[in-house]
C-alpha cells in the first residue's frame, strides 16, 4: 500500500518539476509563443480542443493497439518457432537481421502507397517496428535455459514441445517483458510517423494540420495526448509484468 501511495506522488512531483522548467525556459528566453508556447497556453488548447483531440486520438489508439497485438503475436510465434526448430533458426535468423537493417520508417511511404491512407498502413508500420524487439528478446530468453533445467529435461526424456512450454517459456517470461517494454515505447512513435506520411485522421495528421496553420499550442496538445497514451501503455505493462512475474 505504501508503494502504491508513493508512486503517484513521485509522478506528480516529476510532472510539476517538468512544467516548472518548461515555464522557466519560456520566461527566461522570451521565445515567441508560435515556437514554444507556455504550459498554460497548451493546457488551454487541450481544454478548448478536447473533443477534436479525442476524435483523432481514437483513430490513433485503435491503430496502435491493433498493431501492438499483431506485432506481439507474430513476434512470440516466431520466437517459439525459432526455439523449436534448428532449421528455422538457420533460415529465418539471417533474414530477420537483414530485415532489421532496413529502417522501417523509410518504408512508411511505400507501405502507404501499397495499403492506402487508412488504418492498414499504420497497423503494419507499428507491427513491423515492434516485431523484431519482441522476437529477439523472447528468443534469447528461450535459448538461455539454465543448465540444471536442461539436464532435468534430458533426464526426464521430455519431448521438444514439453521442454519448450514447461521449462523454456516460463523461464523466458522476464525476457519477453523486456521486449514488450521496448515495444510500447516504439509503437506510439511508429503510428504517428505512419500518420505523418499519409492519413486523413489521427493525432499525427492533426499535428501536421496544426503546424501548417501556425497553431503551435494545438500541436503541443496533440503531442501531450500521445505522451499520455505512451505512459498509460507503459504503466499497464509494468502492472502486468509485476503481476505475471509474482504469479510465476
Amino acid at each position: 500500500m505504501r508503494r502504491l501511495t508513493i508512486a503517484p506522488l513521485r509522478a506528480a512531483l516529476a510532472l510539476g518539476v517538468a512544467l516548472a522548467l518548461w515555464q522557466a525556459v519560456v520566461w527566461l528566453t522570451g521565445v515567441p509563443r508560435f515556437i514554444l508556447p507556455g504550459p498554460g497556453r497548451v493546457g488551454a488548447a487541450l481544454w478548448d480542443n478536447a473533443a477534436l483531440l479525442a476524435e483523432h486520438a481514437r483513430f490513433t489508439v485503435v491503430n496502435l493497439l491493433t498493431g501492438l497485438a499483431a506485432g506481439i503475436a507474430l513476434g512470440v510465434a516466431t520466437a517459439l518457432n525459432l526455439a523449436l526448430s534448428p532449421g528455422a533458426r538457420l533460415m529465418l535468423r539471417p533474414m530477420l537481421i537483414f530485415a532489421q537493417a532496413v529502417p522501417v520508417f523509410a518504408l512508411a511511404p511505400i507501405l502507404t502507397l501499397w495499403l492506402g491512407y487508412g488504418a492498414a498502413s499504420k497497423i503494419v508500420i507499428v507491427m513491423l517496428v515492434i516485431y523484431f524487439p519482441v522476437t529477439s528478446a523472447f528468443f534469447d530468453g528461450l535459448m538461455r535455459l539454465p543448465a540444471p533445467l536442461a539436464d532435468l529435461a534430458q533426464m526426464m526424456r521430455a519431448t521438444p514441445l514439453r521442454r519448450l512450454f514447461l521449462l523454456q517459456v516460463p523461464h523466458a517470461v522476464p525476457a519477453l517483458f523486456s521486449g514488450l517494454r521496448l515495444a510500447v515505447v516504439y509503437a506510439p512513435f511508429a503510428v504517428i510517423i505512419g500518420e505523418w506520411v499519409g492519413a486523413s485522421r489521427g493525432l499525427g495528421h492533426l499535428m501536421l494540420l496544426a503546424n501548417g496553420r501556425g497553431q503551435t499550442e494545438l500541436m503541443f496538445a496533440a503531442l501531450i495526448v500521445l505522451a499520455g497514451m505512451s505512459l498509460v501503455l507503459f504503466a499497464a505493462l509494468e502492472g502486468l509484468a509485476r503481476h505475471g512475474l509474482r504469479e510465476g
